[in-house]
């Protein structure tokens, strides 16, 4: 019995795969420029002369306090806004288990093992740090995560267009990590329970679960059903960024026959923007507002916790996703695109440390009742993210003309059918179009040749 064909790593996506994954990610691209004019806006503004302000602002408490929801806007848009942004993570997660590519599990193995290996990796490392250097081991997991938003948008800033399978890769590996973010979140960083409120939040996602499976529309029905579910677990303990993801895994992301779209796809299509150019940027507005100092960034060098939030996200990062890709690779017994080379997944896996988002979150719950070490290690995941983009473009530059070509023999649609022509090479009526094409192109050659012949025939041009 012959041995099965090695499978391809990072090969071509499926032509349905690349167009999601194309429309995907040219939102998340748009959110990230606008994540990060948020995060410079913020900074400015914190260390603008009147940067009390900023303080004032984001200190301002709001909501009914009979409720429990009388908040800071720092902690609506933490525990608010960013539910919006877990809802679309879960919904994403959803649509990768059961349509994409963590629906195979060889394929899945390497982008799970690569984000596993990406969040042990500056766990370890900080945690090293702060045990040489006597600090707090709380804040292991600030360095974890990975914000895809802010990596896009360093690629858009740096011009650099990735193959579909290096774009795809960085997507999927998002995904898990966000996964595992959540699994951290709701079960380290969930204070003292309220059984009351926790079983509340249960019986109204079962009641959620029941109404998707009746397939009961209208958003009158499950905005108000949504923001009780959000409301309650917040009062739970449960951090309440789980509300938002539990709905998102409810939600069916596979098409029924005559569906142009799922209703997964349906509605992320729509929460997304809300998401992406709201939600997500709100929060950076007041979280990454930190005072920026000589002092204070020596400090992020100095100070264990800080230096091991940086040298988790550079290095750890960087060093996991690249390890664990190779070992998955290597068991699995998986070839790389002969197109691609290994330091193209390094440098993939530099663009992982810019931890932002979610690393600032977990910044935030690690060190609640240190405020001053909280804006400390903001400050770091801000250094040390910037520094991960410095450097994974740098290593993307070296090659940028690899990538534009790959790229451009991707998009490259002579036959103008909507459809690359890379697809359609083994369809016998696109070779029939473009030998049609070829044709008319070299007639009209033929005729400008003539028309050139009988010009200088008649005199009327150079001999």
């Amino acid at each position: 019995m012959p041995a099965p064909s090695p499978r391809k790593f990072l090969g071509r996506l499926s032509l349905p795969e690349r167009t999601f994954v194309a429309n995907a990610l040219r939102a998340e691209t748009v959110g990230g420029v606008l994540l990060l004019t948020a995060a410079i806006a913020a900074l400015i503004w914190a260390n603008a002369p009147l940067g009390n302000t900023y303080d004032t602002v984001r200190d301002f408490h709001i909501g009914p306090a009979s409720l429990g929801l009388n908040l800071s806007l720092q902690h609506w848009a933490a525990d608010g806004l960013l539910a919006i942004f877990f809802f679309v993570a879960g919904i994403e997660l959803k649509r990768e288990l059961v349509a994409g590519e963590l629906r195979d599990p060889r394929a899945a193995a390497l982008p799970v093992v690569a984000a596993i290996c990406g969040m042990a990796a500056p766990a370890l490392v900080y945690l090293v740090v702060t045990t040489v250097g006597g600090g707090d081991t709380g804040g292991w997991a600030v360095p974890t995560a990975t914000d895809i938003a802010f990596a896009l948008a360093v690629l858009a800033v740096i011009g650099t267009s990735l193959p579909s399978a290096l774009r795809a890769f960085l997507l999927t590996l998002a995904v898990v990590d966000d996964l595992f973010a959540i699994l951290i979140i709701a079960v380290f960083f969930t204070s003292d329970l309220n059984f009351a409120a926790l079983g509340g939040a249960v019986i109204g996602l079962a009641v959620f679960w029941f109404l998707l499976r009746k397939d009961v529309r209208g958003w009158y029905v499950y905005v108000p059903l949504a923001l009780a579910i959000w409301g309650l677990m917040y009062n739970s303990g449960v951090h309440a960024t789980i509300a938002g993801v539990a709905m998102g895994l409810m939600l069916r992301c596979t098409r029924r026959e005559g569906e142009e779209h799922s209703p997964g796809e349906h509605i992320e299509h729509l929460v997304r923007p809300v998401s992406a150019g709201l939600a997500v940027p709100l929060f950076a507005l007041f979280s990454a507002g930190v005072a920026v100092s000589g002092s204070a960034l020596g400090q992020v060098f100095t100070r264990p916790e800080t230096l091991g939030v940086v040298l988790g996200l550079v290095l750890g990062k960087a060093l996991g996703v690249f390890g664990g890709t190779w070992l998955a690779a290597r068991f699995t017994r998986a070839e790389l695109n002969e197109e691609l080379t290994w330091p193209d997944v390094f440098a993939v896996a530099t663009l992982a440390g810019i931890g932002f988002t979610v690393s600032l979150l977990i910044g935030e719950l690690a060190f609640a009742d240190d405020p001053v070490l909280m804006e400390e290690v903001k400050a770091a995941v801000l250094m040390g993210s910037l520094i991960a983009a410095v450097l994974a473009g740098v290593l993307l530059k070296l090659r940028v003309r690899t990538y534009q070509a790959l790229y451009d023999e991707e998009e490259r649609d002579e036959d103008q059918d909507g459809i690359p022509d890379i697809y359609e090479q083994d369809n016998p009526a696109y070779h029939l179009r473009m030998a049609e094409i070829y044709e008319k192109k070299a007639a009209e050659h033929r005729r400008l040749a003539e028309v050139a012949g009988a010009t200088r025939a008649d005199g009327d041009g150079p001999a």
